[in-house]
């Protein structure tokens, strides 16, 4: 797997291509936003790691760039904390959103979950949630516990929509507005009542703890993110 490293720390650079080359992938490196959409179109990257505060060309406009004939996986790497400019960033077309300062095992199981959904495996039927199993062709949950015995779960259709989208982006960031535009449709995509409903419907029926969420998880101020998952000291 190629990736494109867009990013003008050098410090940081070096520290995250040893890393990535340690775990068999391929890295070319870009120090500004020009030379970030050169190599995106020339070197054929599989992924693209982008800094937003880029020189000659910001983050913003890269993706945007990018996005006008590519559809490559890009998850932004940046220390803007503003959710409005993340918003930005994803409406632009970037897949996912990480806020420096990071942890590593979150960044590599971001990029594992991107390479997953580009490779299809995103889109198998059955996907696991903890103890559950989701076939999505047959639109069936069951749990087995250890004495064997099934038990299965009953969505609403709404409720498999939203469902199949959060199992279908692992890992990745799902603004309000896409959620709502993708399961009730663009008029609406500001009824965020709506969404808060389903969701809390959806923990009540997988979640082990509701009230404690390890699978669909709240992004403040943007969304939510399917990814179940544990995290480490940050990297500076």
């Amino acid at each position: 797997m190629r990736i494109l490293l867009a990013d003008d720390d050098d410090q940081l650079q070096r520290a995250l291509r040893i890393t990535l080359a340690a775990r068999g992938y391929e890295v070319v490196a870009a120090r500004d936003g020009a030379e970030a959409i050169d190599l995106a179109a020339n070197a054929h990257p599989d992924l693209i790691l982008l800094d937003l505060g880029m020189p000659r060309v910001d983050g913003i406009d890269v993706i945007r760039a990018v996005r006008a004939w590519s559809k490559v996986p890009i998850l932004v790497l940046s220390g803007r904390t503003d959710s409005a400019e993340k918003v930005d960033a994803l409406d632009a077309g970037a897949d996912d959103y990480v806020t420096k300062p990071f942890a590593m095992d979150e960044l590599l199981a971001r990029i594992r979950a991107r390479a997953r959904s580009t490779t299809g495996e995103a889109d198998a039927a059955a996907h696991a949630i903890g103890a559950l199993t989701v076939d999505l062709a047959a639109k069936t949950i069951r749990s087995t516990d250890a004495s064997g015995h099934a038990t299965s779960v009953r969505l609403t259709p709404t409720e498999w929509r939203l469902l199949e989208l959060f199992l279908k982006n692992p890992g990745k960031l799902l603004t309000r507005q896409m959620l709502l535009s993708e399961v009730w449709g663009p008029f609406h995509a500001n009824d965020a009542g709506y969404l808060r409903l389903y969701v809390a419907q959806l923990r009540r029926k997988l979640e082990p703890t509701p009230s404690e969420p390890r699978f669909f998880l709240t992004e403040p101020g943007m969304g939510y993110r399917f990814e179940p998952g544990a995290a480490s000291p940050p990297v500076e």
